[in-house]
């Protein structure tokens, strides 16, 4: 969809002349796309947004930290960034496994479930979308909001990862929550899924 037909609707709160850059520092948001920046801003026009976003990263007053996607500066949040890029999307996989003590092994990457698969580099950083059959990634159960970033529990990214990969070892499953990973599970529709989790509770239960 085109971005002036994203933004027709707020048109009567286009902002004025001197108020756009500061519009974006009173914003909770560390990372816009245009598009944020469009509704942000109520203005339909693509060029005068480019046009004004560059000048903001000419004079300092933004950064800009991928294609098409701005920073108020060096402190933004890196997972706003990752998800900002392709949408919907949000962050599981080994990121979230290693935060919460799923795995222990160290991963320098971000980990994004979107409808793509590819390997960026955005600003320093080495972010990887693994793409997500469409009802699953639709499917926000097991999906937590933080600070305007989408974000799975381990519970969801424990099943993310059985999802995309035949084999995988995990570290430590004690740390998970068994009730809400078979509530999770039905959402992938895959048999080879639910025999594998299956055996990853028995083994589970056989450690304790």
């Amino acid at each position: 969809m085109r971005l002036k037909l994203i933004i027709s609707i707020h048109m009567d709160t286009k902002s004025k002349k001197g108020e756009y850059i500061e519009i974006l520092l009173r914003s909770p948001k560390t990372v816009f796309s245009t598009k944020d920046v469009a509704l942000l801003w109520g203005e339909e026009a693509e060029n005068a947004i480019y046009v004004r976003l560059s000048d903001y990263v000419k004079n300092g007053k933004l950064i800009r930290v991928y294609r098409g996607i701005y920073a108020k500066d060096k402190n933004y949040n890196r997972f706003e960034l990752a998800t900002k890029i392709y949408t919907p999307s949000y962050i599981s996989f080994e990121t979230v496994l290693t935060r919460t003590g799923v795995n222990f092994q160290y991963y320098g990457n971000i980990f994004v479930a979107t409808y793509v698969t590819r390997e960026i580099e955005a600003d320093g950083q080495k972010i990887s979308f693994v793409r997500m059959k469409d009802f699953v990634l639709s499917n926000t159960i097991g999906i937590e909001q933080t600070n305007d970033v989408s974000i799975a529990t381990k519970e969801r990214a424990f099943l993310d990862r059985i999802y995309v990969s035949k084999e995988y070892h995990f570290d430590h499953l004690d740390v998970l929550d068994w009730d809400k990973v078979f509530e999770i599970l039905p959402i992938y529709r895959n048999k080879r899924m639910e025999k594998k989790v299956a055996e990853y509770f028995k083994d589970y239960n056989s450690a304790r």
